[in-house]
């Protein structure tokens, strides 16, 4: 089942044959209004239930110096959970492809560009950093806290099912816990998304193998990315009404872009885990 709006992906590039572009085109970007696909869950962008961002990475970027010398670099992306749009990933990946034979003076001028162009079809600010290949700050590290995911549970649920969620309103804690097991589907190719997802929380216990069998039940879910997030977050508010809590799924790179996606109870800025091995 899925709860996306298909009139938000009209003419759209994604599950569509598309020519990669050899030269630089802002217009290949291609913006989805957030509020459609929020409303099946009772998110209104006037009052968000959550803070966050989406997180992403390009390991697929480059362009020419004056020179005409290739220069490449790995790209971070951050967009406010907040903005009235997000960006569909194929754009996104056809316009950065756009940058391989396009000349820029220098290395502030491909951010001064790429800045601008995310900024304008997001409708608010988006930051931008580049990175070198060798760069520290994209070396793995493992997600924090302790994993669901040799628990030894029987699952026979693939659809979202909140009912899963057990909680000890009697025992209040401060957790996080994490899982690799996360699995979702494009909503219009079908092809599968693999995730990882950290949970931190405080408020009544959530019964770990309840946890485990609500996350594995996306597994044939058909969704965006930033979606699957808000909607684990809204489930485990409705479910167990923690005082805090952060959601935050690190996805499996395609087509040179990773998507990371986090959402938060507002007041609280909860402290991000690295990028993981398997991006």
């Amino acid at each position: 089942m899925s709860l996306y709006r298909p009139e938000t992906l009209t003419d759209a590039p994604l599950g569509q044959a598309s020519a990669y572009p050899e030269r630089y085109d802002p217009a290949l970007l291609f913006p989805i209004d957030r509020a459609a696909n929020r409303e099946p869950l009772g998110i209104k962008d006037t009052a968000l239930p959550f803070v966050g961002g989406d997180e992403w990475w390009a390991f697929e970027l480059s362009w020419l110096d004056p020179r005409g010398k290739p220069v490449v670099a790995v790209a971070r992306f951050r967009l406010p959970a907040d903005s009235p749009r997000l960006i569909e990933s194929k754009s996104w990946k056809l316009y950065l492809n756009g940058f391989n034979q396009t000349t820029f003076d220098d290395r502030d001028s491909v951010i001064d560009t790429l800045h601008r162009d995310l900024t304008a079809t997001a409708g608010v600010d988006v930051a931008v950093e580049l990175f070198s290949p060798d760069a520290p700050e994209l070396a793995p590290a493992p997600l924090p806290g302790e994993s669901l995911d040799e628990l030894d549970v029987d699952i026979d649920r693939y659809a979202p099912a909140p009912e899963l969620l057990v909680c000890d309103e009697e025992t209040v804690v401060e957790q996080t816990l994490h899982s690799h097991l996360l699995k979702s589907n494009c909503p219009v190719t079908g092809q599968p998304d693999w995730g990882s997802v950290v949970i931190q929380y405080r408020g009544p216990r959530i019964e770990p193998a309840s946890l485990l069998r609500y996350i594995v039940s996306y597994r044939q879910h058909q969704d965006f990315h930033e979606h699957c997030v808000e909607h684990l977050f809204v489930d485990l508010m409705a479910r167990c009404r923690p005082e805090r809590l952060m959601v935050m799924a690190r996805y499996v790179r395609r087509g040179g872009l990773d998507i990371n996606p986090w959402r938060a109870t507002p007041g609280w800025a909860p402290t991000l885990p690295a990028r993981l091995l398997r991006q």
